[in-house]
Formats: C-alpha cells, sequence, structure tokens
C-alpha cells in the first residue's frame, strides 16, 4: 500500500514539474526586417520578462507612448539609433508608440502584449528598419558631403510623405539610375539633379539636396523656370517665366546640418525654348526664399532616361 501511494505521489510530482517547464519554455523569437516608410504602422509582439529592440537607419530624437502604465520604452544617447520597449506589468494591454528621427520622420508602432499568464506564441525581439531606396546613384561616385544611403534587400518602393501617390505611379518608382556623376551646385544648400525622364509633354526630374550649413534649414516646394536674357535697346534684360509644377516629392522638407534629402518634381515641359534660354530647377529655404539655388535642366532628356 505504502509502495502504491508513492508511486501515485511520483507521477503527480512528474506532471507537475514537466507542466511547469513547459511554461517556463522561452517564446518564439522573430528578427523582423522592414523598409522604412512613414505611412505604414508595424505591429511590435512583446511579452513580460523580454525585452525589444528596435533599429532605425538614423538618430532618434524622441519617443512617445500611447500608454506608459503599460508599456515602457528607453532610448539612450549612447544608442542614438536604438529604441527599447518591453510591458511594464504582467497584464494584457496594447498602445501605440511614435518614434521621430533627426530629420524629422516619423515611425507608428502598434504594442501588443498578451500578459503573463498566457503562453506567448512568438515575441519580436528584433525590429531593424532599413533606409529607403535612393531616387539618385551617389554610391559609384563619393563625395564628403553625403553618406552612404545604400538599400538592404527592400522590396517596396520609396515612399516620400510630402504627397503620397498610388504604388502603380510610375514616375515614382525607383528604376537603373543613370551612372553619370552628379554635379552640385550652391554653398549652404547643394543640389544636384539625378535621373530625367520625360513621358509625352511630361517630365519628371529626381533631385537631391544636402544642408551643408551649421543650422536646421526648412526646405519650400521646388519651382521650375524657363530663365534666359533678352535684348533690350541699350542693354540685356535677364527674364524667368515659371513653369507650372503638376507635382512633386521630397523624402523630407526639414534638414538639420548635414542631413540630406531626396525628391522629384513633375512639369509640363515648354513646347519650345529660344537659344538664349534654359530650363532650371530652383530650391529654396524659407528663410531666405530670395537667395535660390538654380541648376539647369536638360530641355530634352536623355534617351537612357527617357520612359518606355
Amino acid at each position: 500500500m505504502k509502495i502504491r501511494t508513492s508511486l501515485v505521489h511520483l507521477t503527480g510530482l512528474c506532471f507537475l514539474t514537466y507542466g511547469g517547464l513547459a511554461q517556463n519554455e522561452p517564446p518564439q523569437a522573430h528578427i523582423v526586417s522592414l523598409t522604412l516608410d512613414p505611412q505604414i504602422v508595424t505591429v511590435l509582439h512583446l511579452h513580460p520578462g523580454f525585452v525589444s529592440s528596435v533599429r532605425l537607419p538614423e538618430e532618434v530624437s524622441s519617443v512617445v507612448l500611447g500608454d506608459p502604465a503599460a508599456f515602457r520604452g528607453e532610448h539612450s544617447e549612447a544608442e542614438p539609433r536604438l529604441v527599447f520597449f518591453k510591458p511594464a506589468n504582467p497584464k494584457p494591454g496594447k498602445s501605440n508608440a511614435l518614434i521621430t528621427t533627426r530629420s524629422g520622420r516619423e515611425v507608428s508602432l502598434t504594442l501588443v502584449s498578451d500578459g503573463a499568464s498566457a503562453h506567448p506564441e512568438a515575441v519580436d525581439y528584433v525590429l531593424e528598419y532599413q533606409p529607403q531606396r535612393s531616387f539618385l546613384i551617389s554610391s559609384v561616385y563619393p563625395t564628403v558631403l553625403i553618406g552612404d544611403t545604400k538599400s538592404l534587400g527592400s522590396e517596396r518602393p520609396a515612399s516620400p510623405s510630402d504627397s503620397p501617390k498610388p504604388d502603380g505611379d510610375e514616375r515614382w518608382q525607383p528604376r537603373q539610375q543613370l551612372a553619370t556623376p552628379l554635379v552640385w551646385h550652391g554653398k549652404q544648400l547643394r543640389v544636384a539633379v539625378g535621373r530625367t525622364e520625360e513621358k509625352g509633354s511630361d517630365m519628371t526630374v529626381a533631385f537631391s539636396v544636402v544642408n551643408a550649413s551649421s543650422g536646421t534649414v526648412e526646405l519650400l516646394p521646388p519651382q521650375v523656370q524657363l530663365s534666359g536674357t533678352a535684348k533690350q535697346k541699350h542693354h540685356k534684360a535677364i527674364k524667368a517665366e515659371p513653369v507650372a509644377v503638376k507635382d512633386y516629392r521630397m523624402t523630407s522638407r526639414r534638414l538639420p546640418p548635414g542631413a540630406t534629402t531626396e525628391g522629384a518634381v513633375v512639369f509640363e515641359r515648354p513646347a519650345f525654348k529660344e537659344s538664349r534660354e534654359r530650363l532650371v530647377l530652383q530650391i529654396a529655404q524659407a528663410e531666405e526664399v530670395d537667395r535660390p539655388v538654380l541648376v539647369p535642366i536638360a530641355f530634352v532628356a536623355p534617351v537612357k532616361g527617357a520612359a518606355k
């Protein structure tokens, strides 16, 4: 009788031990890599007792939590591109978080925790955002003003935030870039023109802007003009005729020192021009609108850049 009782106790102890070990098994770890897109909200799966890290392609300036009582977010100047999230209590909860980068980009997250009592199926240990694809190829011809902007396995096209367009719009899709060195214009504000494409009477011109000054600048929307000289009776007069801009995109219009923004502008090219005239892209900052940077644009798009 004593032997039978001991066997029952031993069997129960084994079941309890196995159940405790099963509950203490670590959750399935996920490492997620995404392209940085301010228009997409990413769900971050958390669990009490575990910390998840979010890595950005540029420095973080601020982190805001929707419910600080349910979740915690930590950011250290020693790791300027990392943000850490974890549940603040063992209860299930949902909230949101907003991360803002130095260049003004915003990253939206939905934080989800099933609570300590539930066995988690998966926890996002690492969420890494990769930079968007560039309009311009500058890595082939390096410059001291532009850092490395190579893309790491992105499947989604760049989607600047100034004027969102459907993904099917071919004018904003990344294509094969012109393999020519960029020519920079300006001093405090450096501007270069990249790919130029023509479709019917519309022209699409890609450009890049670098803030080479020591302060933060805010850019105005790009302008296009037909400029030249007109012969007067006793002197030559400079004329500038604005060209209507149909649409434009810029990854950011607010640039801290050393930051770069890229964009594209669509306009209807004039049917003709005089030999003394030329198309010019005009980029200016809000506090110096009277001192824009003027960059010449080809009146006829190169064959390699023309849309088929």
